[in-house]
């Protein structure tokens, strides 16, 4: 499997899937912010990367196609991609977002699961479409909120998390071929 990456912050979830998942080729790794974590983890990795401004989509389209990438994962991308993105892969782009979804679509997932007192909240690995965090869900993992939690700490549980399922989704991928 072919695997490119898109991360706009410190690039945890990237990392722990070339670290993880040595099975797969992550061919490049897609940053959006100049200086981000995410893009001095793939130099210290190994892995190729480039700095490509959002609205650059026709590159990173022609870039993609020209890496015959199998699927596009979303690692802490802070952007909504395009409808004409999207449909240049369907069923391709797979994001991770910090929430049970359905429920808190959108930013701010966590803070809101706190200032609703939900006793619990989570992540979701799921299929990107043309509707905001609304793909088909792939893996969810639950989180508990505990009475003394702060943000910093439902934060770190819930990368925790998705540091478990990002791989599992991937290697349930490679697998069956999806």
């Amino acid at each position: 499997m072919r695997l490119v990456v898109m991360c706009s912050s410190e690039g945890t979830n990237f990392e722990n899937i070339v670290t993880s998942c040595p099975e797969i080729d992550v061919v490049l790794m897609v940053y959006n912010k100049k200086d981000c974590g995410a893009a001095k983890r793939a130099k210290r990795l190994g892995i190729s990367s480039c700095y490509i401004k959002s609205k650059d989509e026709t590159i990173i389209i022609n870039e993609f196609k020209w890496a015959r990438i199998d699927y596009i994962f979303l690692a802490g991308w802070m952007r909504i991609l395009s409808s004409r993105f999207i449909q240049a892969f369907p069923d391709k782009i797979i994001n991770i977002h910090p929430s049970l979804l359905p429920k808190y679509k959108g930013l701010d997932p966590i803070q809101r699961a706190l200032d609703n007192g939900d006793e619990v909240t989570g992540c979701t690995v799921h299929i990107v479409t043309e509707e905001l965090d609304s793909g088909r869900i792939l893996m969810q993992e639950e989180v508990g909120i505990l009475p003394h939690d702060t943000i910093e700490s439902v934060t770190r549980a819930v990368h925790q998390a998705e540091h478990r399922i990002f791989p599992k989704v991937l290697r349930n991928l490679n697998i069956s071929g999806e």
